[in-house]
């Protein structure tokens, strides 16, 4: 076993050393584009509901579960896919997520009722949970210490863009096309299956499996493609000295992901996911609807509004994209934290009576929580080791999508009771503030170090 760590460091080495070529950055377009639709396939449900709810009378209750019951499926996605990624790879376990998700979309265009809606909502969001977990491991794989962080959120933005893209079809669609057409849109996907078939496995997975030669053809393309772009390479670094795996042989078990010094990071990233998804999709799953039946604005009205709360929420996760680096990751989701908490608090004082009250404090709060959902898609994986880190990436998943479920079910009881949404803001506001805690008491920095060092 120690050979194969010793290979590991060295493949890391090669890597670590690597500028960004133009083979790196062809892997990031097209496994983007693949989270690209993700982004874009999640959020259909929320803009397609008043639509809904209209033609098939919806209460409260179907309206919750006709969210949520996706969340569950990409609770399902996170927890399995995990474990597949570490065993059969990262690519292959992110294409048959995008065969899945996209399938499932055109399989919700024509549902002939709207429990058959739910059951490819379901089907669809095991696909949406899985990949966009797995991808981050994977980009994260492929790039060094020094720009990893820019690298990996600036690929994690084409997920937020996908959101923002969602909201823009959605608000020329559906009043014009109606809500089938939508997830007609979502099906368009599948046709990135080739592409990706073209992208190189990542060699630091295929160096913790034992398939060395495999590992050393794909680092020989990536160093070829930077030569040709940059000339000569510099001498890898000593390979660092890595402690021999937790479990004996190439196998791994979940439970190394509750040892050592992996216990404490499991916990932080467990909940800075939970309160983070719960805030955000607390926010945004009943936005078009609170829109329509609270305020009685139009449906083109509402998804307009939603649309500029995703693009608010696009402008915080570039800010932090192009400032994880120099600010690390702990700055930076402690800020984002605070700043949706504050804004929540006022929210809940302000108690806003309006349409655009409430566009202007959900807008702002999105900025920073946006930001905080994107930086866990980098400092989930930093955390563990490559041998396990697709699975310590999807437990972190899975208490997302548990806020994911938890957040919207919040907020409809709220809409449902007739409580109105000031009690939310007051809700997700204390969960924003006990992110920002734990992150602030237990959190590691992971800025500018090597995977292998971190990890070990």
């Amino acid at each position: 076993m120690t050979s194969t760590v010793n290979h590991g460091a060295l493949i890391a080495a090669r890597i670590d050393r690597l500028p960004v070529s133009r083979l790196t950055v062809r892997a990031r377009l097209v496994i983007g584009a693949v989270t690209f639709f993700d982004g874009f396939d999640q959020l259909l449900i929320a803009y397609a509901l008043p639509a809904l709810r209209a033609e098939y009378h919806l209460g409260a209750v179907a309206t919750t579960f006709t969210i949520t019951v996706g969340s569950v499926g990409m609770l399902l996605g996170a927890l399995l896919t995990g474990r597949l990624a570490d065993r059969f790879g990262r690519v292959p376990v992110v294409l048959w997520c995008l065969l899945l998700y996209s399938l499932s979309s055109l399989f919700a265009a024509l549902a002939p009722g709207i429990e058959w809606l739910q059951a490819a909502r379901f089907l669809q969001g095991i696909g949406i949970g899985g990949e966009v977990l797995v991808a981050a491991t994977y980009i994260s794989e492929i790039i060094g210490p020094r720009t990893r962080g820019r690298f990996v959120l600036v690929y994690e933005l084409a997920f937020v863009a996908g959101l923002a893209a969602a909201s823009l079809v959605s608000a020329w669609v559906v009043p014009v096309f109606g809500w089938r057409v939508l997830f007609a849109v979502g099906a368009l996907p599948v046709l990135l299956a080739i592409g990706l078939r073209t992208v190189p496995e990542s060699p630091r997975w295929l160096a913790a499996r034992g398939r060395h030669q495999e590992a050393e053809a794909v680092v020989d393309r990536f160093e070829a493609s930077a030569r040709r772009q940059f000339g000569p390479l510099p001498d890898p670094a000593p390979a660092p000295a890595l402690a021999p795996p937790v479990s004996a042989g190439d196998s791994t078990s979940v439970l190394d992901l509750f040892r050592g010094r992996y216990l404490r990071r499991t916990v932080v990233v467990s909940v800075l996911w939970f309160v983070s998804f719960l805030v955000n999709y607390g926010l945004t799953s009943w936005l078009p609807t609170i829109y329509t039946s609270v305020f009685h604005l139009d449906v083109g009205t509402s998804l307009t509004y939603s649309m500029i709360t995703t693009v608010a929420g696009f402008a915080g996760s570039i800010l932090i994209a192009v400032t994880v680096d120099r600010v690390g990751r702990r700055a930076g989701l402690i800020t984002g934290l605070s700043g949706g908490a504050v804004v929540l608090t006022a929210a809940a004082l302000v108690a806003p009576t309006t349409g655009l009250g409430v566009l202007l404090f959900v807008s702002t709060a999105a900025f920073f929580v946006f930001a905080v959902n994107l930086a866990l898609n980098l400092y989930g994986p930093e955390l563990y080791p490559t041998r396990s880190r697709a699975a310590g990436a999807s437990i972190g998943g899975v208490f997302a999508r548990l806020g994911v479920i938890t957040g919207p079910i919040i907020t409809g009881l709220a809409v449902g009771t007739g409580g109105g949404i000031t009690p939310v803001f007051a809700v997700l506001a204390v969960a924003s503030v006990l992110g920002a805690l734990t992150v602030a008491l237990y959190g590691v920095e992971t800025a500018r170090r090597p995977l292998e060092t971190l990890s070990p």
